[in-house]
């Protein structure tokens, strides 16, 4: 049961307080809109598109009610019950149906000895029976927007990035669906540039969202420098935008779970990454926050086989960009033997002679890498040692509290060698670098990871040559794929002309 008082805590106990008056709401139903009621522009601004707690709203309840009475809010159950023998729960915000993500506790709010909330989703505030999620109802018409938007951008595009452009206007002209399936390095950010110009001058409101919160914060300012006069907010954990709202918008695929029917295109860059790959509530939450007749634009260097499938069979519209806009094939990477380094690193905090080489030579050469490895526990022993050649080397990676400050000292070139984990294999572009990978063998890289570590050198059409070495204890299926992959698409290039 959803007790309207209760869910406010002690402040309903006011006797001037209008909730005071009401006991339960059982069904929820949304009330019929007053068109007389002087509704407040800056609740609907904060609430508009997202579906949000109590908690993150900070207008007063008596305020909120009023809106809620006629007709411009309405509150939703945050946990509704599915069956009742057995017991089942689904959670509203983010779609978690997992008897062991459920918990219960006696709660202060509805006096209950057992309400029941989602552990799933808690990090983002703890949904509860008794905690409404609240909406907007009203619409916004797209004629209400006024900004003026310029795309601020003078570069040329390949002939495959131009097709593929076209293809994305198209799909959001027309309200449909699009795979774009480009090589790393392609230019995928430049080709959504005329479709995302379109969208905003016809008033629609874009997400383009991604699993990585590295890849946000590389986005962010490529697009606020291509739509200068357009407002653009960033949301990401610890993010500032976190309580406005904009027109453009780039999130992590996690801080969607906000919003709700917002979107009227959404562009999902690395839709491959993990977590999004393998985690149903985060592709719950795309879903949610996409409106009816949403357009969606799928991105990636490396699909699933659920997408080569569906791509294959010609059951989404599909444009392939299989060589990168400055005409120079993709480096393929090559495979060095280096024993039984992990014994070697645990026993005699030291590395194998050929990896120890190749990062004195680019410590010689000053020229910046990148050195991938399996885990943080390597990670950690790999940077004591190599700390010893050059103090100026670091570690990074997703539970490191300075992660964003050490990337951009990477990108400034403060810092010669970064060790990392897969956390840096997609969004980070340092212009001339090269990439080895330690442990490549190990399974945590698989064949798309392998391909878009591979895809970090030679991105830049002033440095489009590098090296990528896979250095390994035994070769594995994933690596002879992913070179295979990067083989088969720089022929492709090379049949259809894209290659110098």
């Amino acid at each position: 049961m959803f007790l309207v008082p209760e869910i406010f805590g002690d402040e309903t106990k006011n006797n001037d307080n209008p909730f005071q008056s009401i006991s339960k709401i059982q069904n929820l139903l949304p009330q019929p809109i007053n068109p007389e009621f002087e509704y407040s522009r800056d609740l609907q601004k904060f609430l508009q598109g997202k579906r949000l707690l109590l908690d993150e709203i900070p207008f007063s309840l008596e305020e909120l009610h009023d809106h809620y009475l006629h007709g411009y809010i309405q509150y939703e159950h945050g946990i509704i019950t599915k069956s009742k023998i057995p017991k089942q729960f689904i959670c509203q915000r983010c779609g978690n149906q997992n008897d062991a993500l459920f918990a219960s506790f006696a709660c202060a709010r509805c006096h209950e000895p057992a309400c029941t909330y989602c552990r799933h989703c808690i990090m983002m505030g703890r949904v509860s029976q008794c905690t409404p999620l609240i909406t907007w109802t009203v619409p916004v018409t797209n004629g209400q927007q006024t900004n003026t938007h310029v795309l601020n951008w003078t570069g040329q595009l390949s002939p495959g990035q131009q097709l593929a452009s076209k293809k994305v206007v198209e799909a959001i002209t027309n309200k449909n669906d699009l795979f774009v399936w480009a090589v790393c390095g392609s230019g995928k950010t430049e080709v959504l540039f005329q479709g995302i110009l379109t969208a905003l001058e016809q008033g629609k409101h874009v997400c383009v969202t991604t699993p990585r919160t590295d890849v946000v914060l590389e986005l962010t300012p490529r697009l606020k420098q291509a739509f200068p006069q357009t407002p653009v907010i960033s949301l990401y954990g610890g993010s500032d935008d976190r309580c406005k709202s904009a027109q453009l918008t780039i999130a992590t695929t996690h801080q969607l779970l906000r919003y709700y029917k917002n979107f009227d295109v959404v562009i999902i860059d690395e839709v491959d990454a993990f977590p999004y790959s393998a985690d149903a509530t985060l592709q719950y939450a795309v879903e949610q926050t996409k409106k009816e007749d949403a357009a969606t634009i799928y991105l990636t260097a490396t699909p699933s086989e659920e997408f080569k499938r569906k791509a294959k069979m010609k059951k989404i519209d599909t444009v392939t960009i299989p060589a990168r806009y400055h005409r120079h094939p993709l480096p393929v990477p090559t495979f060095h033997w280096c024993g039984n380094w992990k014994k070697q690193l645990h026993r005699k905090r030291s590395l194998p002679l050929k990896v120890q080489s190749w990062v004195v030579s680019h410590l010689q050469t000053e020229k910046q890498a990148f050195l991938f490895v399996p885990d943080i526990e390597t990670l950690n022993k790999v940077v004591a040692v190599l700390q010893k050649e050059h103090p100026a080397i670091e570690g990074v990676h997703a539970e490191d509290q300075k992660r964003k400050e050490k990337v951009q000292a990477f990108r400034s070139g403060e810092i010669p060698i970064i060790v990392t984990t897969t956390i840096l294999e997609r969004g980070v572009t340092v212009p001339n670098t090269d990439v080895a990978v330690l442990g490549a063998e190990d399974s945590i890289f698989t064949e798309s990871a392998l391909v878009q570590i591979a895809g970090r050198v030679g991105r830049n059409p002033k440095y489009p040559t590098g090296e990528v070495i896979f250095f390994h204890y035994g070769k594995t299926n994933a690596m002879v794929a992913a070179r295979a992959q990067i083989l088969k698409m720089n022929k492709e290039g090379k049949r259809l002309g894209l290659l110098d």
